[in-house]
């Protein structure tokens, strides 16, 4: 029985044995599966414990982690937490173990340094008590979304910041978004943007251009270009433009340069480069492109004329080929050129038909490409023409500057613009003063200004000889002849002066002195016829005053008194008929005058007028004929005293003018002359007095005028006459 139990308990041992083999058989199989499933999912699988440590992993883990597995299942999750501050560490395992923990991520340093990002999901007590974590490295996914976030944000810089305009549309044109650049381009407000499209802003005749874009843009997705547009206040524009299909939810962008400005310079150029080949291909003067080293480049006709070469010839040449490059003048070309990097001189050329050309040129270096431009121009002809113009001027100012006449040239406000050395002499002015006197106060100083140009043109413009009398303002006159030539050159006129008032002077003279002939003849007549029944007058007075027996001497006293004035008149008339024999003697002035106021001191004593008599010290004695000078004093003293009819004082002063001079000055306080009646003094029978003959004045001045003297007279009406004779101390 006993052996019985034994063997059913072996029975049952070994039917459990044979239970917990296959059992452990199957737990075989399942960890196998199990490692199987580790080691062959693609995700990185960690098995944790509660305290985070590494229990197991799979080779995706070790790859993760770049750790073996067995140094791997030696560390803890912590280990690779450095980055995360500690406070947040519990923080972020707490929610690792929510029961809903998916893909949260953390990031983790790797013990080579590397930073990673991993996604875990955390499965509590899925295998054997312990935890089960899918590993995810995120690190690239990351980067990208790092890089999309910097792309957006640069794109919105660059969206908004740009200076070209960009603008964001659908297929059918409609704008969708633009910038700031845009909207200012098209001058449209951002607000009123989604109500335009970009057909409103192309003209009926562009919409050919704008359809042949659209086809492009949908047949190759992108498009490049230029569109003239119209904008709403009528203005035109040119957009450079590159536009993108799909960009953003199927929209389009392109980005839009305005280039009308620079379409605009670019026509301007264009217009230019074509002037100047205009200009260079026309050019009067010669124009030559060189190089450095003297290679001819390109010339003009006219370069080909000057140096008697075609244009195909002349560009296979130097520029040296036509220089001696041997003298002074050319080396300091040289220098300066090189120095200064531009000149304008003038040199000799040899031309290849043998022929030397003087020619000024013009020259500039490095105008594009380090290429030289020169332009010459011929100035031998020039040089000639300057030459006779040099001879001809010469000779023009020696007969300008040798003129005896003044000649003056001003312009058509009367202004100086030069006078010869008579003209200045003439006017009284030197060269530094005469360009500040306008000759329309000399001329026409008796006209307005506005009158010149209507009254002249028919009366002084037509070369006539006319003749004024000016004063100047040192009180001197002068009689004038001048004749005006109108437009010799562009506002330049010409006045052609002649001082003619010693000319006026002498023909004055030549009147006064034939005057005196006809006198004198007269006189001579007269005296003769007179004379003689004079003396019987005179004799049967005397006789007839004898045998009257009463007393009638007043009578007889008048007769004799009026019979010796008749006598002295004609006296005088004999003097001016013949010629007198004059007998100069040296004698003393003073002694003279002296007894001539002795002689008339009683008549002035008459009319209450006194005499005073200035002598200056040291008087010279002076050759003279006493009795005519006498005769002088007599009559100027005697017409001071007849004018002095209140009474007063008559001054008479003698002194040296100069050193060959004597100046005898008579003053009186009488009723003064006129200064028209002062330039008629000493004419014939001219008098201011009731009963004066005007022979005495006339007498004075012609015995002054035998004595090599000058009668000046000053007079101021109601105050007195000066008269100044001056007398030379030697004939």
């Amino acid at each position: 029985m006993k052996q019985t139990m034994e063997e059913n308990e072996i029975v049952t041992m070994k039917e459990q044995l044979a239970e917990l083999k296959a059992e452990n058989e199957l737990l075989k199989t399942k960890v196998l599966q199990h490692e199987n499933i580790l080691e062959g999912a693609l995700d990185a699988v960690a098995i944790f414990d509660e305290q985070m440590r590494f229990i197991d992993v799979n080779s995706s883990a070790c790859h993760m982690f770049q750790l073996t597995k067995i140094e791997l299942c030696k560390r803890n999750l912590y280990d690779f937490l450095t980055l995360i501050p500690k406070n947040e560490i519990k923080q972020l395992v707490d929610e690792l173990y929510k029961k809903d923990s998916f893909g949260k991520e953390v990031v983790v340093k790797l013990e080579n340094g590397q930073v990673r990002f991993l996604e875990i999901s955390l499965h509590r007590r899925a295998f054997n008590g312990y935890d089960l974590a899918m590993l995810k490295d995120v690190s690239f996914k990351k980067m990208l979304e790092r890089e999309r976030t910097i792309n957006e944000q640069l794109f919105k810089d660059l969206f908004h910041r740009a200076v070209d305009g960009i603008v964001i549309f659908d297929q059918h044109g409609s704008f969708i978004d633009a910038n700031g650049s845009f909207c200012t381009s098209f001058e449209i407000n951002k607000v009123q943007l989604n109500s335009y499209a970009l057909n409103d802003f192309i003209d009926k005749q562009d919409n050919d251009k704008l359809d042949k874009l659209w086809g492009v843009l949908k047949e190759n997705g992108s498009a490049k270009g230029e569109l003239p547009v119209v904008l709403k206040n009528g203005d035109k524009k040119i957009f450079e433009f590159t536009t993108t299909s799909n960009i953003i939810n199927g929209f389009y962008m392109a980005i839009m340069r305005d280039i009308t400005e620079k379409r605009s310079m670019e026509l301007k150029l264009y217009k230019s480069e074509e002037r100047f080949r205009e200009i260079f291909e026309n050019a009067i003067d010669a124009i030559m492109i060189w190089r450095k080293d003297g290679q001819i480049l390109r010339v003009n006709q006219a370069a080909s004329r000057t140096f008697e070469l075609a244009e195909e010839e002349l560009v296979t040449r130097n520029i040296l080929d036509f220089i001696d490059q041997t003298t002074l003048a050319f080396a300091k070309v040289k220098k300066e050129y090189f120095q200064m990097g531009a000149i304008r001189e003038e040199l000799l050329f040899h031309m290849p038909n043998g022929q030397n050309k003087e020619l000024e040129f013009t020259s500039k270096m490095d105008i594009a490409e380090g290429h030289h431009l020169t332009i010459f121009r011929n100035v031998s002809e020039r040089k000639r023409m300057v030459k006779i113009l040099k001879e001809s001027e010469q000779k023009f100012r020696k007969i300008f500057d040798g003129a005896m006449d003044g000649i003056v040239l001003f312009n058509n406000d009367f202004e100086i613009i030069e006078a010869n050395p008579s003209a200045m002499r003439i006017l009284n002015g030197s060269s530094e003063n005469i360009i500040s006197f306008n000759l329309y106060e000399l001329l026409f100083s008796d006209l307005k200004q506005d009158r010149v140009h209507t009254e002249f043109a028919s009366t002084y413009w037509e070369e006539s000889l006319q003749e004024i009398t000016y004063k100047f303002e040192n009180g001197e006159e002068k009689i004038l002849e001048f004749t005006l030539k109108s437009n010799i050159n562009e506002n330049m006129n010409l006045a052609v002066f002649r001082d003619v008032t010693e000319k006026r002077e002498l023909e004055e003279q030549l009147r006064k002195s034939d005057t005196l002939n006809v006198v004198g003849e007269l006189a001579a007549g007269i005296a003769h016829e007179i004379r003689n029944p004079m003396t019987a007058l005179k004799g049967f007075i005397q006789l007839l005053e004898g045998s009257v027996k009463d007393d009638f001497s007043m009578y007889f006293n008048v007769i004799t008194s009026e019979l010796s004035r008749i006598e002295s008149i004609i006296t005088e008339f004999l003097i001016l008929a013949r010629p007198q024999a004059i007998k100069y003697l040296k004698i003393e002035i003073g002694k003279i005058m002296k007894e001539t106021i002795d002689l008339l001191n009683a008549q002035a004593i008459l009319v209450n007028v006194q005499m005073k008599l200035s002598l200056e010290k040291d008087l010279p004695l002076i050759y003279c004929e006493p009795n005519q000078l006498k005769q002088v004093f007599i009559n100027v003293l005697k017409n001071a005293i007849e004018v002095m009819t209140k009474g007063g004082q008559i001054d008479v002063q003698i002194k040296r003018k100069d050193e060959r001079h004597i100046v005898v000055s008579i003053i009186d306080r009488g009723t003064g002359i006129s200064e028209d009646k002062i330039k008629r003094l000493g004419q014939p029978f001219y008098t201011t007095k009731e009963r004066g003959t005007g022979l005495g004045l006339m007498v004075s001045y012609k015995i002054i005028e035998e004595h090599r003297g000058i009668v000046d007279v000053e007079s101021e009406e109601g105050k007195g006459t000066t008269f100044h004779i001056t007398l030379p101390i030697n004939q």
